[in-house]
């Protein structure tokens, strides 16, 4: 498939700049797979959705203040070229962690980065926090080694000097709102650097009614990494390498899908981080004989879900609008058919939903 398959006309106005007030007031656009019937409802209507005896999978991952600024330390110093003069004269970096490797090292995305050689310091705040190029890696990854200064721990001083890593397409600086709203309120394990964002509707009120339906609720972790916004740049999706991203699944959380499925209950995925966790689980558990439909434990995802891909475990998707030519709307048009949901987010378009991170959802199944 090539990527001009996976384009879509979207105005610009309708990139969702700023959460709304409420986190359920958000637009929800129900779409059957069998018949590709549309139906515009809200969020709020999610908990009456739904059959009664379904399992949702949530993603519990807690955003981190991912993106860092600091100065050069003056090693390895080059002379400043064209483009980068400006930043090369002020010493300015601009970090953006993608995944932690321990906990004081990680891989991340420097800016600029042809002039961060290995050995070459990173000083942040007044000295309190360093980082050092241990390494240079594919798509401009650098590996860094940090080390603090005082008493205060490395997590600490990125709570402290960290920004919240809002996507580039929300055309405004991040602000103090954006540490509360930019996460679910089920988020509770730190190591993300992007909020696994179908979960952002759901507010406490909401998972009470779901919960009063009879619905169950279990949990798993994937660390939204550069795995999940990093571009296609392929022409084909053949062509196309996923980095990889950690995930957990608990023990209990393994024996509920178990239960579930052995039942003939649905399986419903709220986000797409969940959707790769679950198959690359569901994968290894296939390839190793086992009878379970997931192997529960910690392991990285490295899978690619394009059309042709048999799903094992998920029978529904809860999901935000993707960006055009994605890995994320590849994997919606593996699970739901291409031409069915261009044809959605067509609707959608013309329907006026607000679109990506802080903007409205759909539910297909």
């Amino acid at each position: 498939m090539r990527l001009d398959e996976l384009d879509y006309r979207l105005p610009q106005e309708q990139i969702a700049q700023r959460p709304l007030e409420q986190r359920e007031a958000s637009r929800l656009l129900l779409v059957d797979r069998s018949s590709g019937v549309f139906e515009d409802r809200l969020f709020t209507d999610f908990p009456f959705l739904l059959r009664g005896d379904e399992l949702l999978v949530i993603n519990n991952a807690r955003v981190i203040p991912a993106r860092l600024f600091g100065r050069r330390a003056g090693v390895h110093s080059q002379p400043p070229s064209g483009g980068t003069r400006a930043e090369h004269l002020t010493g300015k970096v601009e970090i953006v962690l993608t995944r932690e490797l321990d906990f004081e090292t990680w891989e991340a995305l420097v800016r600029p980065g042809r002039k961060m050689h290995i050995g070459e310091r990173v000083i942040f705040g007044d000295g309190e926090l360093e980082a050092e190029v241990l390494s240079r890696g594919p798509l401009g990854l650098r590996t860094l080694h940090f080390t603090s200064h005082d008493q205060s721990s490395i997590s600490q001083h990125f709570e402290r000097f960290g920004h919240v890593p809002l996507p580039p397409y929300i055309e405004r600086a991040d602000e103090t709102s954006d540490r509360e709203r930019y996460q679910t309120v089920f988020a509770k394990r730190p190591g993300a650097i992007a909020a696994p964002t179908a979960g952002l509707h759901f507010s406490t009120e909401i998972l009470e009614r779901i919960r009063a339906r009879g619905v169950e609720i279990c949990e798993l972790t994937l660390n939204v990494g550069l795995g999940t916004f990093q571009p296609i740049h392929s022409e084909t999706l053949e062509g196309h390498v996923m980095h990889s991203e950690s995930y957990e699944i608990p023990e209990e959380t393994a024996g509920r899908l178990q239960v579930a499925r052995d039942a003939g209950r649905p399986i419903l995925a709220i986000g797409t981080t969940v959707v790769r966790a679950l198959e690359d689980a569901a994968r290894r558990a296939s390839e190793s004989g086992s009878s379970n439909i997931v192997l529960a434990g910690k392991a990285d995802a490295q899978l690619f879900i394009v059309p042709g891909f048999r799903f094992r475990a998920v029978e529904g998707l809860l999901t935000n609008f993707h960006l055009p030519r994605s890995s994320l709307l590849v994997l919606v048009c593996a699970f739901a058919g291409r031409e069915r949901v261009l044809a959605a987010y067509k609707h959608a378009v013309e329907a006026g939903y607000r679109f990506y991170s802080y903007g409205d959802c759909m539910l297909i199944r």
